[in-house]
């Protein structure tokens, strides 16, 4: 097994910046996906931003990306600095989900109003 998401993450989508690591583990995407379903917030962070340090970059799919988002907010839904990090990352990766990334800064605003 992989020692982290980020390292699973990077031996299945590659890394922009770093080679690929050398692996003999099975590289099946749903295996990758039932990780990153039970990681916890901080261990998901680390990989958003250890893979894509700059928000456009990066190899992970979208839809991982998207799904690793959700997963953060629905363990820290109260955070105001993470629904805009997460309504960047959806602005960027759109149009389909402007209505999300929209929601999620008003969201955003009104905890910070709150």
């Amino acid at each position: 097994m992989h020692s982290t998401l980020t390292e699973h993450a990077r031996c299945l989508y590659g890394d922009e910046y770093r080679p690929t690591p050398e692996c003999d583990q099975e590289h099946r995407e749903h295996y990758f996906v039932e990780e990153l379903t039970f990681a916890d917030a901080d261990e998901i962070l680390a990989m958003l931003r250890g893979l894509s340090p700059h928000g456009v970059d990066g190899q992970l799919p979208v839809w991982v990306r998207n799904l690793a988002y959700r997963l953060v907010l629905l363990q820290r839904p109260d955070q105001p600095a993470l629904m805009r990090e997460a309504a960047e990352n959806l602005w960027l990766h759109g149009p389909d989900w402007d209505d999300v990334a929209a929601d999620l800064e008003r969201r955003a605003d009104a905890l910070e109003a709150g």
